[in-house]
């Protein structure tokens, strides 16, 4: 059997609580589940180009905020190289 250490890390309360719902919903451990998703997160960062990698938050200026809620209100029609891109044909 490998040997195993323990690490620490400070998360934030909502993190915890669905960590907590998940592992009381699937019978797993909290170590179990965490160790599967750093395995999973550390091979993405192995395998995947680095511009591939979206982090999980964004922060956004005031400016940028109103640009992509603009954006989202308004979607732009789209060019003809999206349109052929989607098109089934």
């Amino acid at each position: 059997m490998e040997a195993t250490t323990q690490i620490s890390a400070h998360i934030s309360g909502e993190a915890k609580a669905r960590l907590e719902r998940y592992v009381r919903a699937t019978g797993t451990t909290r170590a179990y589940v965490i160790e599967q998703a750093l395995l999973h997160h550390l091979q993405a960062l192995e395998e995947l180009p680095v511009d591939a990698i979206l982090p999980a938050r964004v922060v956004l200026s005031e400016e940028s905020a109103v640009r992509v809620r603009d954006l989202i209100a308004r979607p732009p029609q789209p060019t003809e190289a999206m349109k052929s891109l989607f098109d089934d044909r």
